[in-house]
């Protein structure tokens, strides 16, 4: 059990883990510190055992485990705060998206003593906001924890225990491992579907809200990545900039080709399709989706 935990940013993802905590008495003590008054009045209603602080002052000074949940750009500035307030030997963790440029950004000022093993729950939603948090959001989905070279293996196993007592599974990968996969399993996705969003808004039609009124599956679809948090998709960007810039371009290349293949009529485009198919299938069977039909929903 975790003596005194400091939860940095209650927003989804804090929030959803707040309430785990309380659910199963992961901590003994726990604060919250959330700077939305708005967020502050939802946490207050929400009838959890904690303490919310308004500064990241003395009150941390006990704490021994520290989990910020907060966009990457507010990263700096958190941890300029633990520099000064935290405990020796604090354990802290993050759920950022991105990891090697803030990695290298953070380790150049942040206390020695200070241990900081990154982390990576692949859950959240386009919903945001501690009305909307869910003690089941990691349940089966995976965490994946970021190896550096000076990370302890005890306090390693402090935080992959943690993760598993919210209900995730497990996986350790390096930084640069971490940056390149989810570039384009999440971060282009989530580019491309504002991109659609922008381009269906720029698309030249008489009655432009004709294009939302029959909208049809796909560009609802598209829509609700879209719905996204702006601040940490903005940070993201930024943060797995060079990868994100090697994909855009792959993106773009293979773009080019359809739309060659389109332009010529070429035959064997209805092959390449249905070989495409096959990757949702390979999708379903690592159980990573439902088979259901329109993902499940009703």
């Amino acid at each position: 059990m975790i003596n005194k935990l400091l939860i940095v940013g209650c927003g989804l993802i804090g929030s959803s883990i707040l309430k785990k905590v309380c659910k199963k008495k992961i901590a003994k003590k726990i604060l919250v510190f959330e700077k939305s008054k708005k967020n502050q009045r939802i946490l207050k209603r929400l009838k959890l055992k904690f303490q919310l602080i308004k500064k990241m002052d003395k009150k941390i000074s006990e704490c021994d485990f520290i989990i910020i949940c907060t966009p990457l750009s507010e990263y700096k500035k958190i941890f300029l705060a633990c520099n000064k307030y935290s405990k020796k030997n604090i354990l802290i963790t993050d759920v950022g998206s991105a990891k090697r440029d803030s990695i290298t950004k953070i380790n150049r000022i942040k206390r020695k003593d200070i241990n900081w093993i990154s982390s990576h729950p692949i859950a959240g939603s386009e919903v945001s906001g501690p009305l909307n948090g869910n003690q089941n959001l990691f349940v089966n989905k995976w965490s994946v924890i970021i190896k550096q070279k000076k990370s302890q293996t005890k306090e390693m196993k402090k935080i992959l225990k943690f993760w598993k007592l919210l209900g995730s599974k497990t996986v350790t990968m390096d930084a640069d491992e971490h940056d390149k996969i989810f570039a384009i399993t999440s971060h282009l996705p989530h580019l491309i579907a504002y991109n659609l969003i922008l381009t269906a808004t720029n698309f030249k039609i008489s009655n432009k809200d004709k294009v939302l009124k029959f909208s049809a599956g796909g560009l609802r679809d598209f829509s609700r990545i879209a719905a996204s948090n702006e601040i940490m998709w903005r940070d993201i960007f930024f943060n797995n900039k060079s990868n994100m810039l090697k994909v855009i371009d792959l993106f773009i290349k293979n773009l080019k080709v359809f739309k060659r293949d389109i332009k010529s009529n070429k035959k064997n485009l209805g092959t390449k399709l249905r070989n495409l198919k096959k990757v949702r299938q390979k999708i379903v069977l690592l159980k990573q989706d439902t088979s259901k039909p329109d993902f499940g929903r009703t």
